[in-house]
């Protein structure tokens, strides 16, 4: 039986923290490409050479060729310009269009059967690029965003009330960004809403921390945040190949899902062997519909400037 294939494009922080997870988890033959020659082999091999210890996959190889990335299921681009103190995520807009139109290229031309996760900023642009660029199918190009995202506004929470965070389930919407919508109401605490264990105040508190929580990395150590976010690829990664159907929320493209009209935006979905199988549509209230409609109306404005950069 073929083993499944994940190719992970960029062998910086975030991408060779995605292979190393990957790999702990035994997801298939992982394949770890970038630029810079030596660099993806070296941490290739020391990750594989970390199996015998960590009772892991060794199926771990780096390479400069993407010939090598041939016939994968997966491919997660992580490739890109990482923000630095100061920057936001729009910033990298220019230069991260023309890494994901490269790669993304060859991810077609090599892989054309692949799912295409993207994972670098600015996120719904870069995903757009990637979706434009391969000619895949929408349900086939999705972003690590929501899964992030959500993961620190469940942590937060869960430091705040003293509970464990698998506690925590919780849904975003929008773009990954400042305009990022947190939705309390839809935000469970072993099933009992957060809303009755958290006062109003507090939770606005937890939701200014969760829009703000990649740009506190960035000021603490300088550069963008790797360990979170490629747990989040990884976990995207798993519910495709395991066709796990898990619901998580994620960068996916709605044409009539929430009147979005053909944007790809976070959403909560359903991930499969598909890709994304369904958008779960919400019933928001008019103060979450207004704020889901400003994020996109945030997106609409990055899509129509990678239109002109491509």
């Amino acid at each position: 039986m073929a083993r499944d294939k994940i190719t992970i494009v960029g062998a910086g922080n975030v991408g060779a923290t995605t292979a190393h997870i990957a790999a702990a988890r035994g997801l298939g033959d992982i394949v770890l490409i970038d630029i810079v020659r030596g660099l993806a082999e070296g941490k290739a091999l020391d990750i594989a050479e970390a199996s015998p210890i960590e009772l892991s996959s060794p199926a771990v190889t780096g390479t400069c060729d993407w010939e090598e990335t041939g016939g994968s299921d997966i491919v997660i681009i992580t490739s890109g310009f990482p923000r630095k103190p100061g920057m936001s995520r729009d910033d990298l807009l220019a230069k991260n269009v023309a890494i994901v139109k490269d790669v993304s290229g060859k991810a077609a031309r090599y892989s054309p059967q692949s799912i295409v996760i993207v994972v670098c900023n600015p996120l719904d642009a870069m995903v757009y690029t990637a979706a434009k660029v391969t000619g895949f199918a929408a349900n086939r190009v999705m972003g690590m965003a929501g899964v992030l995202d959500s993961a620190r506004f469940s942590y937060f929470a869960a430091r705040e009330l003293g509970v464990g965070v698998e506690q925590i389930k919780c849904v975003l919407m929008g773009g990954h960004g400042d305009d990022m919508v947190p939705l309390p109401r839809f935000t469970c605490v072993g099933g009992i809403p957060i809303t009755e264990m958290l006062d109003r105040s507090k939770i606005a508190e937890l939701v200014e921390r969760t829009r703000k929580g990649g740009i506190e990395i960035v000021n603490l150590l300088g550069y963008s945040a790797y360990y979170a976010p490629a747990a989040g690829a990884v976990q995207m990664a798993e519910a495709i190949l395991k066709d796990k159907k898990t619901v998580v929320s994620c960068c996916a493209f709605c044409r009539n899902e929430y009147n979005a009209g053909g944007y790809f935006v976070g959403v909560p979905v359903v991930l499969g062997e598909n890709g994304v199988e369904k958008v779960i549509e919400l019933n928001l209230d008019d103060s979450e519909r207004a704020a889901f409609e400003e994020s996109l109306g945030r997106v609409k404005e990055l899509t129509a400037k990678v239109d002109k950069l491509l």
